[in-house]
Parts: C-alpha cells; sequence; structure tokens
C-alpha cells in the first residue's frame, strides 16, 4: 500500500517545486525555498512604500480645524469640526469605490504597476492638496487621492508572498507597522509644519510662498517621501506567477474522472485537483474564515479611524469645549512620541506575542485594554501642565499600540484564508469594505464632537464623555465578534507539530485507502 502511495507523493513534491524560468513569481519561491534567513530587505521597502501611502490619510488632521475655519464655509466656532469631518472622509470614499479594482489589477497584472500607480498618485495629490482655497477643491483632491492609491490592499498581499510561512507575521506586522506609524507620525509631520509663517517667522515670511499657502510645506514634505517611495517600488521583486498551468489542471481532473491514480482513491483525488483549480473559480464571499475576519476588521477600523479624527480635533478645540487648546505642534509633539513607542513594540514585541498567543488573542486582549483606557480620556482633560503632558503621551502610545495589534492579527488572519491567486481581490475587497466603515468615520466622528461640545451642561454624558463612549461602543462589538461562532480562524491558524501533521495525513490516507477496497 505504502509502495503505491509514493510514486504520488513524490509527483505532488514536483508540482509544488514546479520552476518556470520567465515567471517572477517562481523566481521569488525559488529564493524562498533556498534562503531561510530574516527578509530585512523586503520588509525594509515593504515599511518604506506602505508609509508612503499611510501618511497622507492622518497628515491633515492637526490642521483641519484651522484649513476649514480658514475657508469660511462654517457659521459657528462649533460646526467647525462638522464640516472637517467631510474632508477626512472623501478619501477614503474614493478608496472604497475602488479598492476592490485595483486588487483586480494586481491579481491580473502584478502588484509592482499597483504600487507604483499609487506612489506617484501620492506625489502629486497631496502636494496640490496643500495649494487647496476653498472646501470643495480640498475634498475633490483627496477624493482623487483616495481613488487612485491602491498601495495598502497589494502590499498586505505582497508581504505574506515574498516572506516564508514563518516570517508571514513579520511581513504583516511591518505593514500594519508603518501604517501605523504613518497614522501618528503624519499628524506629527502635519502638527509642526503646518502655517510655519506664523511658527518660525524667522524663515518663512507671510509673503512667501508658505506664507500664502500655510498648509502646503507638510504635504509637500510627505509628497518629497513618496518620491522616493516610488524610486523604492522599482526595486522591489515581482511576486505574481505569470505563467500558463491549464493543461495541467486539466490533466488532474482527468485523474479525478478516471476514479484513482496510482491507487488514491476518488476523495483524496479530488482534494488534490481543487487545490489545482484556479481560485478565481471559487468565491471569496463564501470563504467564511475571511469574510469574518474582514468583518471584524472593519468595525475596529471604523472605531481607529474616528479616533485619529476626533483625537486631534479635541486636542486643539478650546477649554471651554471640553478641549484641551492645544497647539499644532503640541499635537504633533504627542504623536512623535506615540509613534517611536509603536515602532519599538511592533518591531521587538509583536512577533514573540503573536507566536506565543496567536493573532486572534492580540486582538482580544488589545480591544479589553481599549475600553478602560478610552474612558480615562474627559478625565485626562481635567488635568493641566506637566501631568497633563505624561498622562496624554502614555496614554496615546498605548491606544495606538493596542490599535495596531489587533489590526495586524486581523490581517494575519485574512492572508492566511485566502491562496495567492486571491489574495489581491481578497485585500481589495477587505480595503474597500474598511474604507467604506472609514468614509462613515471621520464625518460622524466630527459631527458628534460638534454636537457633544454643544452640550456641556447635559445631564447624562456631557461634553466628550459622551464622544468616548461612543467610542467604547465600537470596540466592545468588535471584540464581541472576535469569539465564536462569529469569527472563524482559518485552518493553517491551528498549531501543530509536524510530526503530528505527517501521523494524521498517513492515518488519513490509509483510512481511505481501506474504505476504498470494501466491496
Amino acid at each position: 500500500m505504502g509502495n503505491n502511495r509514493e510514486p504520488l507523493l513524490h509527483k505532488r513534491e514536483e508540482e509544488e517545486n514546479e520552476y518556470f524560468e520567465d515567471c517572477p513569481g517562481c523566481k521569488v519561491d525559488l529564493l524562498k525555498r533556498s534562503d531561510r534567513s530574516v527578509p530585512v530587505k523586503a520588509v525594509f521597502y515593504i515599511s518604506i512604500v506602505t508609509l508612503c501611502a499611510a501618511l497622507p490619510i492622518s497628515s491633515l488632521f492637526p490642521f483641519l480645524y484651522f484649513m476649514v475655519r480658514d475657508f469660511h464655509i462654517a457659521d459657528r466656532e462649533e460646526d467647525i469640526s462638522y464640516y472637517a469631518g467631510y474632508v477626512g472622509s472623501s478619501f477614503m470614499l474614493g478608496r472604497a469605490l475602488t479598492s476592490i479594482l485595483w486588487g483586480m489589477i494586481a491579481d491580473r497584472y502584478g502588484r509592482k504597476p499597483v504600487v507604483i500607480i499609487g506612489t506617484i498618485t501620492v506625489v502629486i495629490f497631496n502636494a496640490l492638496f496643500g495649494l487647496s482655497t476653498d472646501f470643495w477643491m480640498a475634498i475633490f483632491l483627496r477624493f482623487l487621492m483616495g481613488s487612485l492609491c491602491g498601495i495598502i490592499g497589494t502590499m498586505r498581499a505582497y508581504a505574506s508572498e515574498i516572506c516564508r510561512k514563518e516570517y508571514h507575521a513579520l511581513g504583516i506586522s511591518a505593514v500594519s507597522t508603518s501604517w501605523g506609524i504613518g497614522l501618528v507620525i503624519g499628524p506629527a509631520i502635519g502638527g509642526y509644519l503646518a502655517q510655519p509663517a506664523e511658527k518660525y517667522p524667522g524663515v518663512f515670511s507671510k509673503d512667501s510662498l508658505f506664507g500664502r499657502f500655510p498648509y502646503l510645506l507638510p504635504c509637500l514634505m510627505i509628497s518629497l517621501f513618496a518620491l522616493v517611495a516610488t524610486v523604492v517600488s522599482f526595486w522591489l521583486p515581482e511576486t505574481l506567477h505569470k505563467h500558463n498551468k491549464t493543461n495541467k489542471d486539466q490533466s488532474d481532473l482527468h485523474d479525478v474522472a478516471e476514479g484513482t491514480t496510482n491507487g488514491l482513491n476518488l476523495s483524496e483525488s479530488m482534494k488534490h485537483s481543487e487545490r489545482r483549480i484556479p481560485n478565481s473559480q471559487k468565491s471569496l464571499l463564501k470563504n467564511w474564515p475571511l469574510v469574518s475576519a474582514i468583518f471584524v476588521y472593519c468595525v475596529f477600523q471604523l472605531h481607529d479611524i474616528a479616533y485619529l479624527e476626533i483625537f486631534s480635533l479635541w486636542a486643539v478645540s478650546p477649554r471651554n469645549l471640553g478641549g484641551l487648546s492645544f497647539t499644532t505642534a503640541d499635537v504633533g509633539q504627542v504623536l512623535a512620541i506615540t509613534g517611536v513607542g509603536l515602532l519599538l513594540f511592533q518591531l521587538f514585541a509583536y512577533p514573540l506575542v503573536e507566536r506565543i498567543v496567536g493573532p486572534v488573542m492580540i486582538s482580544r486582549v488589545g480591544a479589553v485594554l481599549s475600553i478602560p483606557l478610552l474612558a480615562s480620556y474627559p478625565y485626562i482633560a481635567m488635568l493641566s501642565g506637566f501631568c497633563l503632558s505624561i498622562a496624554l503621551n502614555c496614554a496615546s502610545m498605548l491606544k495606538n499600540v493596542l490599535s495596531v495589534s489587533i489590526t495586524t492579527g486581523l490581517l494575519i488572519m485574512q492572508n492566511r484564508a485566502v491562496a495567492q491567486e486571491q489574495r489581491g481581490a481578497a485585500n481589495g475587497i477587505s480595503m474597500s469594505s474598511m474604507s467604506f466603515f472609514k468614509t462613515i468615520g471621520p464625518a460622524t466622528g466630527g459631527s458628534l464632537l460638534s454636537w457633544a461640545q454643544r452640550r456641556q451642561d447635559a445631564d447624562i454624558l456631557p461634553g466628550d464623555q459622551l464622544v468616548f463612549f461612543v467610542l467604547n461602543v465600537i470596540e466592545l462589538l468588535g471584540l464581541l465578534l472576535t469569539f465564536r461562532p462569529f469569527l472563524q480562524e482559518p485552518e493553517d491558524n491551528i498549531p501543530k507539530s509536524k510530526k503530528d501533521s505527517a501521523d494524521q495525513s498517513e492515518n488519513g490516507i490509509q483510512e481511505t485507502l481501506s474504505l476504498t477496497e470494501l466491496p
């Protein structure tokens, strides 16, 4: 029985190790098999490109309040946050409408072209956003930038393809870390460099270009970084397999029709042939581990983008409206410190913790700790001076570490739930869904803060207490969804030793072969 099975097993190994000389994906697979070291260069390239895509998303939040004020579209000061929310949402609306398309393009033509187009988009449209002179111009440019930038979903698929299986957590962590750092360093750049003629009058005069366009400098600096990322993206090795396996797949299906192959039973042949059938024929929407992970991810992302917008608007709001009366530079300093702490945690602590407890448990623990932390924010606002600075920096750092840990765990689950041929489309669906949720986040968060600031004397949840209570409700919903029966882990997420897997595989084959021999 064992002798009959050996040739087929060798055949499977040969199929898995097939190499097509002109296929870029095969070249990457060959390199991964021969090089077992930590993919430092790949992780570095992934981080640079992802950071380029993340920086423009939140860099406007510290100065958005003042930018909308300068547009003179709000009749009252309390209404500024309302209009600011729509500017923040326009980027996500554009990305929501095109993410699936970019995912399909990445699966058809490769990851690299999508990345290059996305970095060039940031170079052009982020700089133009800094030149906005009215409310609708700002919304239109942000919408275009979101529509044409398909980097994030593509890089999530790329990170799991360029790294060996044991380094998947590191690759996905590089994406989520750069994403998280971009979301906190972006506002730091915006906070320090906006309105330079007022902050640094010795360097920038009011009659200079940066005096007439006070929000151009941070946008221009991010565009210059995106230009560097464009150059880096040309060095990215393509991971998409570009060869025709149609004849081979038809041969496998013919073996199934015969019923047996060298003694292998029909069910085993069917399972093997299903893995060879192009994955485009299988519906992603029927993949419940993927769908459930995407939905939970979207709930947490709705919370995160609303928090980022609310935090910046709340910090720069005057004290009489429940804010901290911070300047854009003060907000930038807090977020810069947060970014350093986030970087250290994700590089040195997260991969170790993920290997010990798994991605789902990390997401649950992060959500549980976030709830009391957010509840403390209204009381932090009662502090002043050095105590306020220490408490706010610690809270901001811990909150962002927990948020990125939740995101990383769910991203790992999404990529493990699909094969490579569907990974671009799967991440496109994820990005599109997440972007719809993030479209709601800034607009709703800005409107909620604006309404809360008008009810400072309410008996129940006055002022900013209402805002952080609503954020906690969303966080609690996300936490509940991480449990069964809703969230289902991919099969290869279940830890098994190689010996146990081999024994189970051996027993399974023997058992099914015995069954087929019965009359």
